[in-house]
């Protein structure tokens, strides 16, 4: 245990993974991609992640997580016949047929359909539904995207980045029902089964989502989740004609040279005297839980700022001060501690630590 002095008092560990250090990532045929941590949002590859670019029918990620604000998965539709005729992939709805909202998401999202996404919009407002989108994208801190339809085909100011494509996908991974359905291989809905577009979900090991796009003018786009080893990624590609592959080698890759460091909210980092209390230290303990994604080769070293001493009583949940994560002499991440008050475990951040 490597020990120094930061402030009042300090304290470190530090450790090495074994695996090699991480190398550059394989060189695809898109035209933007990233790589993301979905735990983190930590980017591990990228190119051109942050222009605006045509995305096709990975539209449909944000019109699901807007619908799902706005609805219940089972509130009720009544298709009318202007959702019906719009060009492109479809899930053949009816005109008077009804559905509910979650069989019209699996629908938009398994078989692409242009007319469930125009049914999904319709019914909760229409160009309501539409600046709902951006008002969205705002709330996800995206700065690359605006939204013009529901479904992604070609239109003027219709754009988003691969990064937001990705921050999207994430936040989609949050919602229990577009996780579940993202994930679907097959579903049927009244009598007619609908096959996912998304064929990494048979051909590569641990993908359990994602969502196909294509326009000539925008080519190939891709969004998929992968996990494996209990760490989600998230790939993104932009006018790729190699997509499956590319997507394939990019997690074959970043699994390989990345892992996840995780310290759970509530673990006790050190102890501290207390002064005129009937117990005589307290521990600090992390106020939220930490989730990083980091190359494998990294040294990681732990810094715990905290006085060398406090004065009873110690009030549990108030400040303590801050633990600081640092990669390879880079400072990655700074944890706020708090107090456990005067009765806390006797078990220490510094008494061992490992990556998850």
């Amino acid at each position: 245990m490597k020990k120094t002095v930061i402030l009042a008092l300090a304290a470190a560990i530090l450790f090495s993974a074994s695996a090699p250090a991480a190398s550059s990532p394989p060189g695809t045929s898109a035209e933007a991609m990233i790589v993301l941590h979905a735990g983190s949002g930590a980017v591990l590859a990228e190119k051109n992640a942050d222009t605006p670019m045509l995305i096709a029918s990975t539209t449909k990620l944000m019109t699901a997580l807007t619908a799902l604000d706005l609805a219940s998965p089972e509130r009720s539709v009544t298709v009318q016949s202007e959702w019906t005729t719009v060009e492109g992939s479809s899930m053949y709805l009816r005109a008077g047929e009804g559905y509910t909202l979650r069989e019209l998401l699996e629908g938009l999202l398994l078989a692409s359909g242009n007319d469930a996404a125009l049914a999904i919009a319709g019914s909760l407002g229409g160009d309501a539904f539409i600046e709902q989108m951006n008002r969205k994208a705002e709330e996800l801190g995206l700065t690359g995207s605006h939204f013009a339809n529901p479904h992604g085909l070609d239109a003027d100011g219709h754009r988003a980045s691969a990064h937001d494509l990705g921050l999207i996908m994430a936040a989609a991974l949050q919602n229990d029902v577009l996780a579940e359905i993202l994930s679907m291989r097959s579903s049927c809905i009244h009598g007619v089964t609908y096959v996912n577009h998304n064929k990494l979900l048979w051909s590569c090991r641990g993908v359990n989502g994602g969502k196909t796009g294509y326009t000539k003018a925008a080519g190939r786009c891709l969004v998929t989740s992968c996990e494996r080893d209990g760490m989600q990624l998230i790939c993104v590609t932009l006018s790729d004609p190699n997509d499956w592959k590319d997507h394939a080698a990019l997690y074959d890759w970043a699994f390989d040279a990345y892992a996840e460091f995780k310290l759970p909210e509530g673990k006790p980092v050190e102890h501290v005297p207390v002064i005129g209390g009937p117990e005589a230290e307290s521990a600090a303990v992390l106020d939220r839980g930490v989730c990083l994604c980091l190359p494998k080769s990294a040294q990681v070293e732990l810094t715990a700022r905290l006085p060398h001493f406090i004065f009873a009583p110690v009030p549990a949940g108030a400040a303590a001060g801050e633990l600081v994560i640092w990669a390879d002499g880079e400072a990655v991440c700074t944890a706020a501690l708090r107090w456990a008050g005067e009765k806390s475990a006797r078990e220490s951040l510094f008494s061992g630590i490992y990556p998850a």
